[in-house]
Formats: structure tokens, sequence, C-alpha cells
């Protein structure tokens, strides 16, 4: 249940070409919390829907209000569960559909699959394609999610997708540390790209970790780290982490290094019990992530705090209605959805 927080909402908030209490924001089965916190923010209702898994595994979803000819907003994460997950959201968009929906607009602020976005090694699917090209084939008609683990993603859209990134409000909630000296960590040198985001807005050096993983599993090593780090504060960067190993490895290394205070920022809070528990034991003083992914094995540990990113999405579905460019939500924020996102974010 929400507790009853005063909560200031967006100063201007028309809704062009549309009837009054007709926008709403339905969610599925892993987008209940996160649809009700962009509600908040955005002040119009949630719409009705359910969802029942029958004993043998299938799945049964419905829109329990007309839609006729309305713009369908779905919230629904693919994350810790994300073979249920994805065949739930087929079934949303389809049932939208066959409801005479306007269009059908996904919002995804975690997607699972876009792991696997290229063929590697023989005989492999490339398993985000596929996701694509299946949202597009049952009717999705706009994707809204955030930091992809490839931007390349995009491209196996033929349909809008707009990409949103949690860098500025996570280093915004960095600031307000006020760590002096600080250099930004890349765990690999697949993130860098965005390491330097972090780094940029921070104002920041940017230190690199060489790091090796031998198989599909989550274990991976840290060969060297690229960079001083000596006597400084370090900000570990990356999109996401189930086990914590490389992380907490990560953060080993750095002290080896001469590192002063270690913190660390993921864009996506996958971590499972052990990988919580293993980062409350480890060097890293705190932890932040969003709450793209509900994740209950969170919730108890002392050193991870969430900044909700619904107000985020919330701005990004207004200016869609609105016709407005998403283009300056990208890099720059608005101060109120950095301010609602840390209120939002102590609302269970």
């Amino acid at each position: 249940m929400y507790n009853h927080l005063s909560i200031g909402y967006r100063n201007k908030w028309e809704v062009t070409d549309l009837k009054k209490g007709e926008l709403k924001i339905f969610y599925g089965s892993s987008g209940d919390q996160f649809a009700r916190r962009m509600c908040r923010y955005m002040h119009v209702d949630t719409g009705m829907t359910s969802v029942f898994r029958f004993t043998e595994g299938n799945t049964f979803v419905k829109v329990n209000e007309p839609i006729r000819e309305q713009d369908f907003f779905l919230v629904h994460p693919i994350g810790l569960d994300p073979n249920n997950e994805f065949m739930e959201l087929i079934f949303w968009i389809d049932a939208a559909k066959r409801a005479s929906a306007r269009s059908v607009t996904v919002i995804m602020p975690y997607f699972s699959y876009a792991k696997a976005d290229k063929k590697d090694e023989p005989r492999v699917s490339i398993r985000g394609r596929v996701c694509a090209d299946m949202l597009e084939k049952v009717g999705a008609d706009r994707i809204i999610t955030m930091d992809l683990h490839s931007p390349q993603v995009q491209g196996f859209f033929t349909k809008p997708v707009d990409h949103l990134y949690a860098m500025p409000l996570l280093a915004q909630r960095i600031e307000q540390f006020e760590l002096e000296n600080l250099v930004v960590v890349s765990p690999d040198a697949g993130f860098v790209a965005d390491a330097r985001r972090y780094a940029n807005r921070l104002g920041t050096g940017l230190v690199i970790g060489n790091k090796f993983r031998s198989g599909h599993d989550e274990n991976a090593e840290i060969m060297e780290i690229i960079g001083e780090v000596k006597g400084k504060n370090c900000l570990l960067v990356d999109d996401f982490s189930v086990s914590g190993g490389t992380l907490c490895h990560l953060a080993e290394r750095l002290k080896e290094e001469g590192a002063n205070r270690i913190f660390a920022s993921l864009s996506h809070i996958l971590l499972n019990e052990k990988g919580v528990q293993r980062i409350d034991d480890s060097l890293i003083e705190k932890l932040i992530s969003t709450d793209s992914v509900y994740n209950q094995a969170v919730f108890k540990s002392k050193k991870i705090e969430l900044i909700s990113v619904a107000p985020l999405f919330a701005e990004a579905v207004m200016r869609i209605v609105n016709r407005e460019s998403l283009g300056n939500l990208f890099d720059q924020i608005p101060e109120t959805v950095f301010e609602q996102s840390l209120l939002l974010s102590k609302i269970e």
C-alpha cells in the first residue's frame, strides 16, 4: 500500500486531443508499483487490469475497462522472470489491439533480453532481435525503455524507441555526497562510453577495469586497473549486476591500488539475495540504483539506495501525448523530476 505523502506535481500538465480522464497508465504483473509512481507524478489514474496464472503455467490477461480508440500505455518491465514476463507482455499487446486501442505504447523500464544483442559464437540466437520482432508483430506501436545493454538494440525495432538514461538522476544523487578527488571507474571496456558520460557529467577522470569472463556464468575476474586511483574516491558504474561479483572484486582491486572511499551506481538492480549480501559485506560504501525492476531482495540492504525513475518515464509519456520533444530528457532533466524521484522512492 502507498503512504499518503504530499507530493508536488508537474506545474503544467495539459493533455491535448484527449478527453478528461482518458489518459490512464495500465500495468502488467511486473509493473504495478512503477505505474502507480508514474501516476502519482502525473496526477492521473491507473487503468484496471487482471492477470492470472493457471497451475500448469498458462498466463491469462484482461483489460478491465473499455479502451476503444484510446492510446494504451502499459508498464511492464522484463526483469527477474524474463520468460514469463515477456510472454505476458505479448498477451497484453494482443489484448489491447483486439480491444481496438488507437495505439499501444509499451513502457519497459528494463528489457532483459537486450543483453542478447549479437551473434558472438556459432549456432546461437540473437534473442534481443527475436523479441523485438515479436513485440512489433503482435502490435506494439512504440517502446519506452531505459539504459539498454547495447544502444544498437534500438536498431532491432522499426517502430519508435524512446531510450531514456538513468545517468543524469544517478549522477545528481552522487553529487549530493560532495566527494572530492573523485574518479569514475568502468568495470570493463564495454561500458567505457557510458562511464565517460558519468565522468563528463561529474567533471572527473575515468579509470577502466580489465575484466575477463571465461564462460556464460556470472563470474568474472578483474585482471588489472587501467588508470590512477591511489588516494582517490571511486565511483563504480555499470548497467546491471546479478551476483555483485564484478563490483565487489573490482572494489577489492581498487583498495589494493590505494583507493579511498568506494561507491557504486547501477542503472538496474537485478541482484539476487546472495548478491545483496555480497554488496553489504563488501568494501563498497553505498550502491545507488533505480526502481526499473521491482526487486524485494534489496529492500533490507544496509548499503543499497534506490531512486525512482518513474517521474522520468512520466515526463516522457506526457511529452509524447503533447507531441513535444524528449531530447532534453537524455542529458538534463527538470529539477522537479529529481525531487520527485527521491520522494517517490520512499513510498512503498
